[in-house]
């Protein structure tokens, strides 16, 4: 039996109640993982469909080659803040609102509601994934409907020749240079004292490729009864939000959201486990200010660097 505490750590940045802790859901990606470098990948991704559009032939090879290129070449003000905002959401809602943007920018030309579609614009960027409340055209669904996982498996291409194959490879041979400090340690440490761990990710999940493969890669040993119980992500064309999947998790698992522990580096899993009620780990690095402060806003209530610290220790008792 794992038990949580709070004590005078600077760590702590939201007070919690003492609680048991049975379950823990972990985000992946900058979580656990260094695998991904993938916000400048996205960035320019996004922000190539902002200002060019949306050609034919958007997701050939020849452009994703022109797209590895220029990733991380410069700044790009927008689409950089964007990946900060949304990281932990679907990647296919990322998608969706860089194509909305273009819209909204007039590179792309659709029949459609333009007052709701720069609704749906601000309420991705607030961290929203379903807003039926704001109904598109026919067109525009369509447009969506085949564009969007386009662009996804467009920035899944450029992200594999940016850096994924690349480290991945490395990874399998040193994985301790893909893990964040005291990961594995920290994942044992949970199992070892009955808690069930389960990683949920907005990344597209088959077993032995894409996230899977890395996971694997890093040493996780994924299955009933292992150091991490199952791997749940999103498909190629469905949505598949961090909140709502918790949640159900949560109710199929007969939990109590005070007995759940979410351990990520997005605005999407501490949002969702801060409204759960679970006690909510932050990973983000020093530098990383400004999701510092966004991170305590939502109801994180600890963030750490790494898992090395002793004082992330001393929170947990048997």
């Amino acid at each position: 039996m794992l038990k949580a505490k709070n004590t005078d750590s600077s760590i702590i940045i939201n007070p919690f109640e003492g609680r048991e802790i049975t379950y823990a859901f972990h985000d992946i990606d900058g979580t656990h993982s260094l695998i991904r470098e993938w916000p400048p990948v996205m960035s320019i991704c996004l922000y190539d469909v902002i200002e060019r559009g949306i050609s034919e032939d958007f997701d050939s090879p020849e452009n994703a080659k022109r797209l590895i290129d220029l990733a991380g070449s410069k700044p790009l003000p927008e689409t950089d803040r964007f990946c900060i905002e949304s990281a932990g959401l679907s990647a296919l809602t990322q998608m969706e609102w860089a194509i909305r943007r273009a819209v909204e920018e007039g590179t792309v030309t659709i029949n459609c509601n333009m007052e709701n579609n720069s609704a749906i614009i601000k309420r991705i960027w607030d961290g929203e994934e379903y807003y039926d409340d704001l109904p598109d055209t026919d067109e525009m669904k369509a447009m969506l409907t085949d564009k969007t996982p386009r662009l996804f498996k467009l920035y899944e291409a450029v992200l594999n020749g940016y850096c994924r194959d690349k480290n991945l490879e490395i990874a399998k041979k040193d994985p301790e240079k893909f893990l964040v400090g005291g990961s594995m340690e920290f994942m044992k440490f949970l199992s070892d004292n009955g808690v069930k761990n389960y990683f949920v990710t907005g990344a597209v999940v088959e077993k032995g490729m894409g996230m899977h493969e890395e996971v694997e890669a890093l040493g996780f040993k994924i299955g009933e009864g292992e150091l991490v119980e199952d791997i749940i992500g999103s498909t190629w064309t469905e949505k598949m939000p961090k909140d709502m999947v918790m949640k159900k998790m949560m109710s199929e698992l007969g939990l109590k959201g005070e007995n759940i522990l979410v351990v990520g580096d997005g605005r999407a899993e501490i949002s969702a486990g801060a409204e759960m009620g679970a006690l909510c780990i932050s990973r983000l690095p020093q530098n990383a200010l400004y999701q510092r402060k966004l991170h305590k806003e939502l109801g994180s209530n600890i963030i750490v660097e790494d898992y090395l610290g002793e004082e992330l220790k001393e929170i947990f008792t048997v």
